[in-house]
């Protein structure tokens, strides 16, 4: 079959076209960076060099492929423009998968997409999934991996210079679920190869369920220094991002997302439909954690 691959070759992607190569598939790697060819075609892929913001491109990308895994890059965009960067992408999108009449669709959503707004980014990708359910006979596959493990090495520099880590959330003993990018691609490679969805269907993925204050703990003892998780008021958590570069309205996205976490609701339906944990574990990540620390 042909497959078309969004998001050029990071941790999730390129596990997943090495899988459909393997299987004998037919596959073609969207990218932005031309540099990124030669890697995607040592893969045996094959490179179509673009920007997923440019609707003739994604349609011409999009061309012959009966199956599309479909993942909307991260944008660090100027004030007031990064959710009309998510709604465009995602609009780009969809109308590629329209002109060339493709059945079956693979989409990297979030945890929280269930809630269509008030999730910060993940509105973005509510917005995608809504997009998605207008087609007519499609297969869609709405992936919502909860929050990533690499999110915890933002925490470094706050370490280092303060003794502690945390965000706008984790106060509480509920627990934070958390995925492994290699437990992603695992389930990612799973549907697009099996195509056993049929109409409009979500799955979570998770690797591990821990308190912040066992997140604190574990990585704590990992990098050999003891740091506590802080639970920081909304306020002192945007001055924070604000510090570190982020724009007044991606910084204020955050705290929003930090808000439904610690509410409770971006997490609510993920209870209700808990999957299988994946294989890796805090325990794993945190050596990760020591290494990028001691960097």
């Amino acid at each position: 079959m042909n497959y078309v691959i969004t998001g050029s070759i990071g941790h999730i992607s390129k596990p997943v076209v090495k899988k459909l190569v393997q299987a004998g598939h037919t596959v073609t790697v969207v990218t932005s960076n031309n540099d990124r060819i030669k890697d995607i075609e040592s893969l045996g892929a094959k490179a179509s060099v673009g920007s997923v913001e440019d609707a003739a491109f994604v349609k011409s990308a999009f061309n012959g492929a009966e199956v599309v895994y479909l993942m909307i890059p991260p944008t660090w965009a100027p004030n007031g423009q990064w959710i009309d960067y998510l709604k465009n992408v995602a609009n780009n999108y969809v109308a590629a998968v329209k002109d060339n009449d493709i059945k079956n669709i693979v989409l990297l959503s979030s945890v929280g997409a269930h809630l269509g707004k008030g999730t910060g980014p993940v509105d973005g990708l509510a917005y995608a999934e809504t997009k998605l359910k207008e087609l007519k006979d499609v297969n869609i596959k709405a992936l919502r991996p909860s929050y990533f493990f690499n999110n915890l090495l933002s925490n470094i520099p706050m370490i280092k210079h303060m003794s502690i880590m945390g965000s706008n959330f984790g106060g509480s003993d509920d627990k934070l679920i958390m995925v492994d990018t290699n437990d992603i691609a695992d389930v990612v490679a799973e549907e697009l190869l099996n195509l056993k969805f049929k109409g409009f269907s979500v799955r979570y993925i998770a690797s591990d369920e821990r308190t912040p204050k066992e997140v604190a703990e574990i990585l704590s003892k990992a990098i050999g220094k003891p740091t506590p998780w802080i639970e920081f008021k909304d306020a002192d958590a945007l001055n924070g991002m604000l510090q570190s570069g982020l724009t007044k309205s991606v910084a204020e996205a955050y705290v929003e997302m930090g808000e439904s976490l610690r509410s409770g609701k971006m997490q609510e339906d993920y209870w209700k439909n808990r999957p299988t944990l994946g294989k890796v574990k805090l325990e794993d990540f945190a050596k990760t954690f020591a290494v990028a620390f001691n960097s």
